[in-house]
């Protein structure tokens, strides 16, 4: 899978996460992808300083991301 690919598979996986994050006044941006394994994304809104949002960011985040590119190895949130 091309890098391209693989941004466009995360991007999609931020879409199919982002509606319930809106839900709660939040959202999610992606920054960068490094080696095609590592995902930078920043959480917005209501999601900056929320005591779950680490757990949002494994389960839910990570979790689907790995769904649409299974060779991403991990996701983390830069702060803002």
């Amino acid at each position: 899978m091309s890098t391209e690919e693989i941004r466009d598979n995360v991007e999609k996986a931020l879409d199919e996460i982002r509606p319930f994050l809106q839900s709660d006044g939040g959202d999610i941006s992606l920054l960068a992808i490094e080696d095609d394994k590592l995902v930078k994304v920043q959480l917005q809104g209501a999601c900056v300083g929320c005591s779950v949002n680490q757990m949002t960011l494994k389960s839910g985040v990570e979790m689907t991301i790995k769904k649409y590119a299974p060779q991403i190895e991990k996701v983390i949130n830069i702060e803002a």
